[in-house]
Parts: C-alpha cells; sequence; structure tokens
C-alpha cells in the first residue's frame, strides 16, 4: 500500500440544492423523493452520495503510479460487477504470498482488494462471501475511514407528482391507443446538508491516502456535474467546508501533536455548528424557500474563534 497514508482527522460539510427534481427515490414509496414523515424534511441517503462519488472516480480515474505498492482507482461495487469474481483475484495473489497460513492469507486478500478498489479503501465493504479464506474471518468486514451521515435539507418540502404522456405504445396490442401515461415525482426547491467524517484510524487500515481524501473532495465537488438527467438536472454544490484537525502543540513536540491530529481537536458537532445557514427576511415572509437567493450562508469561525488543533478549508463557498 502507498505510505503517504492520512494522518490527520477531517470532519467535512457538504451543502447542495435541488431544484424540479429528484434527489433520491425511495423505491417503496413509488420513486418519490425520500421525505422524514415527522417534519416533512426531504432526505438522501449516504448511499446515494457514495454512488456519485463512486461513478466520478469510475469516469475520471487518476492515472496510476508504476511501482506495484500504489493504489489503484479501480470501482469494485458498480453496475454489473461481480464481487467474487473480483475476490478470486485477490484470494489467488494471497495463496501464492502465504502457502499454508490461511489467516495471513485472509489479510492479504484484503489489502489486495483495499489497494485495487477506491470504494473499499475509502467507504469499507463486506468481503466474507463464498467459501474460501474470507468466509468467517476478521478481515471479511472492512471499515472504511469515510463515513457519510443521511443528507437533510433545511425546511420542509413538498414534493410533486407530475403526470406525463408519450405518443408510443409499447406493446401490439395497445397500438390503438394514442398515448401511455406516467408520472413523476419532483421537488421544486431543497438545500440540502450532509455530513462525513475521515479517520486516521481506519485509514491506516486501508492504505487510504492524503491524495485518495483529495480525490474524494474533488469527487463531492464534481459529482453533479456529470450525473445530470431529467430527474436530476439542476442538483449544484453550493457549500464544501473541511475541518482539519491538526494538533495544538508546539512543534518540538511531534509526537503528542501527531496524536492530537489523529484523535481530533474538537468534537465535530461544535464544528459544524460554526455553519449557520438560514431563510432571509424576504423568504421568510413568503414562509419558503424558492431558489438559494432565499438563503443565508454564514460561516461563524474566523482566526480569533477557531478551537485550538482546527484548520477550516472552505473548499468550496458560493
Amino acid at each position: 500500500m502507498s505510505q503517504n497514508v492520512l494522518a490527520n482527522r477531517h470532519d467535512f460539510l457538504l451543502l447542495f440544492e435541488v431544484t424540479n427534481g429528484n434527489p433520491n427515490g425511495d423505491p417503496d414509496a413509488g420513486n418519490m423523493p425520500r421525505i422524514d414523515p415527522n417534519s416533512n424534511h426531504g432526505l438522501v441517503s449516504d448511499v446515494c452520495l457514495k454512488r456519485k462519488v463512486r461513478n466520478f472516480v469510475e469516469t475520471f480515474p487518476p492515472k496510476r503510479h508504476e511501482n506495484d505498492d500504489s493504489n489503484g482507482f479501480n470501482i469494485l461495487i458498480k453496475q454489473g460487477a461481480v464481487i467474487e469474481t473480483e475476490q478470486k483475484e485477490a484470494i489467488k495473489s494471497a495463496k501464492d504470498q502465504h502457502k499454508d497460513d490461511k489467516d495471513k492469507q485472509a489479510e492479504a486478500a484484503m489489502k489486495w482488494l483495499c489497494r485495487e478498489f477506491f470504494d473499499v479503501r475509502t467507504f469499507g465493504g463486506v468481503l466474507s462471501t463464498g467459501d474460501d479464506v474470507m468466509k468467517g474471518s476478521a478481515w471479511g468486514q472492512v471499515r472504511g475511514p469515510v463515513q457519510f451521515t443521511f443528507g437533510q435539507s433545511y425546511h420542509p418540502i413538498t414534493p410533486l407528482e407530475i403526470t406525463i404522456t408519450r405518443c408510443a405504445v409499447t406493446k401490439e396490442a395497445d397500438k390503438a391507443k394514442e398515448r401511455t401515461m406516467g408520472s413523476k415525482h419532483i421537488v421544486p426547491y431543497a438545500l440540502y446538508s450532509a455530513k462525513g467524517y475521515v479517520s486516521p484510524a481506519f485509514a491506516e487500515r486501508t492504505g487510504f491516502t492524503q491524495a485518495d481524501l483529495d480525490l474524494l473532495f474533488e469527487a463531492l465537488l464534481q459529482m453533479f456535474e456529470h450525473d445530470r438527467s431529467a430527474a436530476r438536472g439542476e442538483m449544484v454544490v453550493r457549500g464544501l467546508y473541511d475541518f482539519e484537525h491538526i494538533g495544538t502543540q508546539h512543534e518540538n513536540n511531534a509526537e503528542q501533536n501527531k496524536r492530537e491530529a489523529r484523535l481530533g481537536c474538537a468534537h465535530a458537532h461544535k464544528l459544524f455548528e460554526g455553519i449557520k445557514v438560514d431563510l432571509s427576511d424576504d423568504a421568510k415572509a413568503k414562509g419558503f424557500p424558492e431558489s438559494f437567493v432565499d438563503y443565508q450562508v454564514v460561516c461563524e469561525w474566523t482566526n480569533e474563534n477557531m478551537p485550538k488543533g482546527i484548520r477550516l478549508h472552505k473548499r468550496h463557498e458560493v
């Protein structure tokens, strides 16, 4: 695995919006936009966000370094993939390295998969399928260093069902019909936020590097630009705030500083509370937002009030 493993903890806040689209349909509700029934706030699952990251990395993978130990950027969980097929290659490589030690074979297979597949190295996964060395092994479940929360809209949403028609029919028996009917679900407008956490402790186990983190942030900023469709034509990232934990100690106390940066120097929820999102006065008078103009996003963190040991990277702010 690459040697430049991520050493500092990161907590980040992602802001994104949807206009006349469906950010994440619920298959149990006729593909209606996901919604919290108690508050009517819109939801976007963590799985949906990870899918967008995977799609971007698969479409625009960085060039891999030529040495054998460098990290690859293949994607394991993708359309049409058979996980067991990829596992067999990993297990074959592991058995060639460790002839008789089954535990070392499982460890080597896990590390091979982490090295080859960006999504395993980043998000983790369950690898203990089949009847080979991974089954029943502690190495068969990988906990990734990057975890997302569900995205949630700041205010209640009103999903609309739009009826559509088409002039062609599917079956010969329906040829006499003039048209067929269908429907789409949209959210007129909503601003969502999702939180993410990056653990250097788990990064050490999977070989997740600083370069992988930079690629993750690039994917988050670009993920909607290459995912356009009628349902997601106007989805935009409006903010990405990355809180990096760098330690509070003087540079002469490098070991303690490294430990603090790895452990964290402030609670994530306190850092996120410094990003204030609220409706403008005009939007409050209307009672609901219609566009991003109706929102006020204020970062209250400055060099003077930032918690010690934290560095804020405003990777995107509109």
